[in-house]
């Protein structure tokens, strides 16, 4: 009998509704459930499998072929951009699976059994990846809970990112240069801005991007930054990243040094300090934020316990 690979990833992916699997994880499945289907498979291949994990990843790559088929033929079929790519099955329209990525939500896979993962939970995240890039960028919680709510609670929406950032640029300089650099008022750091969110999906992809661009219009660079991008809200978030120069960070919970910019961020000239002083009178977290930056360029260097990991 033929193995019908769409209606197996099917199969497997509908007895763990809601769970996310790579396509090897799935290969695996349907090598477990459909042994006989799998060695007919194997003996009718030009290739030459001498092991079962060669045979499994060949697998894995016919499903990744499949992914439109097998979407088209079962719309409960997502997948997630980026990589590695994630398949899953799912009910829930796409307006309810990003209301309930708002809540506490178990981690699809690997990881503590029960773990519950919320949007604060990303941040110490992204602090440790930004941390370990070249060069690095230190990272900082703005809480919009600290601010005066001048413009009301909608208004701290479209006012706050969730982080802040200051990439140092001179700490690879040697050391005439970087005094150089002092005298002649160069650019020595640049500011980041960063909106997290756990899903991003059709629903909700054009509200959290405009967000992202409201608010990091401060910043030298801003980043829209999830756990979890669904491949049908890829093409339109491209599109728009083109024509505002925002960028896009996929955080990996399970395994975090596989977190990957996907899109880089414009990079704008000058910082628009008309926009970091509003937000400056609205949040004391962005005013030490500044009181950080402005230390650098006193003293020459970044100290690490000024910029503690975000709880």
């Amino acid at each position: 009998m033929a193995l019908k690979i769409s209606d197996r990833i099917f199969e497997a992916l509908k007895a763990k509704p809601e769970q996310r699997f790579k396509s090897f994880e799935i290969a695996q499945w349907i090598f477990e459930h459909y042994p006989q289907e799998c060695l007919e498979k194997r003996k009718k291949s030009i290739q030459n499998f001498d092991t079962d994990e060669a045979f499994l990843w060949q697998l894995a790559g016919e499903i990744n072929t499949y992914r439109e088929k097998v979407q088209k033929e079962h719309p409960e079929i997502k997948t997630t951009e980026g990589r590695p790519r994630k398949f899953y099955y799912t009910e829930k329209s796409e307006v309810a699976a990003a209301e309930a990525a708002e809540l506490p939500t178990p981690v699809a896979s690997g990881g503590e059994k029960g773990l519950k993962i919320k949007e604060s939970d990303l941040y110490p995240i992204i602090y440790g990846y930004l941390l370990k890039e070249d060069p690095a960028v230190y990272t900082k919680r703005i809480d919009e809970k600290k601010s005066a709510n001048k413009q009301g609670k909608s208004g701290n929406h479209w006012l706050h990112p969730d982080l802040v950032g200051l990439e140092v640029l001179d700490s690879s300089w040697a050391e005439e240069v970087q005094n150089c650099a002092k005298v002649l008022s160069a650019k020595r750091a640049r500011l980041w801005s960063f909106e997290v969110k756990l899903l991003i999906n059709r629903s909700n992809v054009r509200e959290c991007f405009f967000q992202a661009v409201s608010n990091s219009s401060w910043a030298h660079f801003g980043y829209l930054v999830a756990r979890e991008f669904e491949d049908k809200a890829w093409k339109e978030l491209r599109m728009l990243c083109a024509a505002h120069g925002i960028g896009v960070i996929q955080l990996e919970v399970e395994d975090p040094t596989e977190s990957q910019i996907l899109v880089p961020a414009t990079e704008r000239s000058e910082i628009d300090w008309d926009a970091a002083s509003r937000l400056a009178a609205e949040n004391p977290d962005f005013k030490d934020f500044l009181k950080l930056v402005k230390e650098f360029y006193q003293i020459g260097k970044v100290k690490l316990p000024d910029w503690p990991e975000p709880d």
